[in-house]
């Protein structure tokens, strides 16, 4: 199976949300990363055929979405960022409703039900109404609506906003779990819920796809431009104006600042450092 994008382009009046965007997917997990207004919901709407390019084409196996129609939108998996759930509807009947919309008869949505369930570890919120949910519950309730009837692509947005780092990790590894022989699109701006799980990573900016590919290859491109520097707390600003910063750290003998930089001055005390994937990002995207 492979999705691909051909030069999708995609205007909102005088905005230019996407501009010009290809791309092949083929199974596996895409981190699709990207500050706020990169063009990501753009990018997903396009893909889950919720909107209609300005310039481009959408293809699965060779052949236009728009000629797919109901045989393409059958192949989808998916999960909105918002939480908008029917709060009095309990999880079960919200799934059995779900099922339906997707054309499912209720034998089938008896046992897929069932096993979506316990996959996503909520078997005994089942009869709960969505409204006493946490955030994390309902994140999980939405990665098992997206999962009915066994999509072929899933896009999921933002799976992990607002959640606490173990509710993270939970629905990460869920993600990575489910995801098998399936093309998996995951937006974010948070770059550890891809880090280990993607088998590409696609930076995207400004409407445009500014990097891609796997992690590992990515990151040979900042390789000898990752330090940590001491410096002290009146020093602060002055680093920051001399360097991106990725994070600060009070050690024993000062504050330890790691940044990122082209080529390091020897202003300070210094250690080069292994890069990972949210230097890179600080690196692409600017402060």
């Amino acid at each position: 199976m492979k999705l691909e994008l051909e030069r999708l382009t995609k205007k909102y009046k005088d905005t230019l949300a996407l501009d010009g965007v290809s791309f092949s997917f083929s199974p596996g997990i895409y981190g699709l990363l990207g500050p706020n207004g990169a063009g990501k919901s753009t990018l997903m709407n396009l893909v889950t055929d919720n909107l209609m390019p300005t310039q481009g084409r959408i293809l699965l196996d060779g052949v236009p979405i728009r000629e797919l129609g109901g045989a393409y939108r059958h192949l989808l998996g998916y999960m909105p960022q918002q939480q908008d759930l029917y709060p009095d509807l309990t999880l079960q009947r919200f799934l059995y409703f779900m099922a339906s919309l997707k054309g499912e008869m209720k034998s089938e949505a008896d046992r897929e039900i069932a096993r979506l369930l316990a996959l996503v570890n909520l078997q005994d919120a089942a009869g709960k109404k969505l409204k006493t949910f946490s955030g994390g519950m309902k994140q999980r309730a939405l990665i098992a609506q997206a999962l009915l009837g066994d999509p072929k692509i899933l896009i999921l947005d933002e799976p992990t906003a607002g959640l606490d780092p173990k509710e993270r990790i939970r629905i990460r590894n869920l993600i990575s779990g489910a995801a098998g022989d399936k093309i998996v699109i995951l937006a974010t701006h948070v770059v550890t819920d891809v880090e280990f799980i993607a088998k590409e990573i696609i930076l995207l900016n400004a409407g445009k796809i500014i990097q891609s590919g796997p992690p590992r290859e990515l990151l040979r491109e900042i390789e000898g431009k990752v330090w940590n520097i001491l410096i002290s707390d009146e020093e602060i600003e002055e680093a920051n104006r001399r360097y991106k910063v990725s994070s600060l750290s009070r050690s024993g003998s000062g504050i330890l600042a790691r940044i990122v930089t082209d080529a390091y001055d020897g202003a300070w005390e210094a250690e080069a450092v292994r890069p990972d994937l949210e230097d890179l990002y600080l690196y692409l995207n600017g402060d």
